[in-house]
Order: structure tokens, then C-alpha cells, then sequence
């Protein structure tokens, strides 16, 4: 007799997946959802996705999920909220979508406190819309719209998003981390099913910035993006926690 020792999510539908070969995002779906199944709120979930790469993750969460306008995920997921006090509300938003249109939402969902949580994927890059710049493309790496490399003097230096918001005091559970090895993977989502837990017992705004891979709109092969993922983001977006809500700080 056979024995199961592991099995999709069920807080995954069936439906395959649309991502590029190489892309992290199944695999931070899998940690969300595999957390809202641990902590048992999977039933009392309710998702907010925006519009890039996961704009079709509706399609792949096993409960209820809306879709808001590009960078506008966070003032959705606060109306739900608060509506809805007793659902557990989290958003799904990508660099593109949280760190330039969407900025002014996630700095004031932080600000006010909302007692939602976001989980935040940050490639480098615009996904979806075909490789341009983000707000957190790294000095140096060329994109669509800066084939010669982003340069400090033009642009400015990319933006560190967990730090910004970790000087909030509204927002009382940040930490960066990232899915580009299996200790890693685990790492994540310890703090994905924690920033949940903050939501849970009503502590305030949580979030977790997962830096993730683009090999499509980087030129690279999946083995290459990791490499240079750990090579390049991690010294610049350094992985860690920023606020703890059990740890006073």
C-alpha cells in the first residue's frame, strides 16, 4: 500500500498554471495558499489581485478573490475589510503594481493600520507589460525602457519598499524573504503563515516582500535568474524581518 506524502494545496483549484517557465509565482501560491489551509481560515479567505503577471490568480485560489485596478489592491482589500472584519483579506500585488501606480495605497493601508495582509512579489522588472523598468529595477540591469542599464543620475536608486514601510507604525509585521532555494521557500513561508497571523489577532497591517524571478523579461534560463537573483537582489534587498508584532520591534 502506497502512503501520500505530499499533495497539492487544497487551496489550489486544478487549473494549470498560466506563468512563464522558470517563474516563482506557482510557488508562492502555493505558500499562501498552503498557509490559509494550516491555519484553517482557507473557508474566511478572500484575495485581491491586481492587474500584471497574477492577474489571472482568481483563477488558481480555492476561495474568494476579487480583482481591483492596477495598484489599487490595497484600498480594495481595505473596503472588504472592513465590510467584513470576521473574513481574512489579503492582497497580491506584484513590483510593477505595488511599488509605482500603487504606492500611495500601500504606504496609507500601512499608515492607517489596516488589518489586512499583503504579500508583495518583487522581480525587478514589469512582467506582464513586456519588460520595462520598475521602481525596483536594480542600478545597472537593463530593461525594455533601459536597454544601456537603470543609472542612479536618471532614475534614482530602486526603491526599498520593507524598509519604507517598516517606519510606519501601522504596519506591524514586515519581512523580506525569497523562494530561490528550498531553505529559502521554507523561510517564506514561516513568514507568510505569521503575517497571517498578525492579520488574526487583530494586531494591524502585515506584509511580505518575496523577491521572485522574471527569467523571460531578464534573458535568462530559470538556473541563471536564481543565480543572479541571489547574486544581485539579495545584497541590495537584503532578506530579514523589519517589524514584529511578538517581538515589539
Amino acid at each position: 500500500m502506497s502512503t501520500i506524502v505530499y499533495e497539492k494545496s487544497k487551496g489550489l483549484t486544478d487549473t494549470q498554471l498560466h506563468y512563464c517557465p522558470g517563474c516563482t509565482h506557482g510557488i508562492i501560491h502555493k505558500l499562501v495558499s498552503e498557509s490559509l489551509v494550516e491555519l484553517g481560515v482557507l473557508g474566511d479567505a478572500i484575495g485581491v489581485i491586481p492587474v500584471g503577471c497574477s492577474a489571472l490568480a482568481y483563477k488558481y485560489f480555492n476561495c474568494d478573490v476579487h480583482q481591483a485596478a492596477h495598484g489599487r489592491a490595497p484600498a480594495v482589500a481595505t473596503g472588504i475589510k472592513r465590510v467584513r472584519p470576521e473574513n481574512v483579506v489579503f492582497a497580491y500585488q506584484g513590483d510593477g503594481d505595488l511599488a509605482s501606480i500603487g504606492t500611495a495605497e500601500i504606504i496609507h493601508a500601512a499608515h492607517r493600520g489596516e488589518k489586512i495582509t499583503t504579500i508583495f512579489v518583487n522581480n525587478a522588472i514589469y512582467g506582464m507589460t513586456g519588460g520595462q523598468m520598475a521602481p525596483t529595477t536594480l542600478i545597472g540591469q537593463k530593461s525594455t525602457t533601459s536597454p544601456e542599464g537603470r543609472s542612479e543620475e536618471h532614475s534614482g536608486k530602486p526603491l526599498k519598499v520593507a524598509e519604507m514601510l517598516a517606519t510606519i507604525d501601522g504596519a506591524k509585521y514586515v519581512e523580506r524573504v525569497s523562494v530561490d532555494t528550498p531553505a529559502n521557500v521554507r523561510k517564506a513561508k514561516k513568514a507568510i503563515k505569521k503575517a497571517f497571523k498578525c492579520q488574526l489577532e487583530g494586531k494591524g497591517f502585515s506584509i511580505v516582500e518575496v523577491l521572485s524571478t522574471c527569467p523571460t523579461n531578464w534573458g535568462m534560463v530559470p538556473n541563471e535568474a536564481l543565480q543572479w537573483l541571489r547574486d544581485n537582489m539579495i545584497p541590495y534587498y537584503p532578506l530579514g524581518n523589519f517589524r514584529d508584532f511578538e517581538e515589539g520591534k
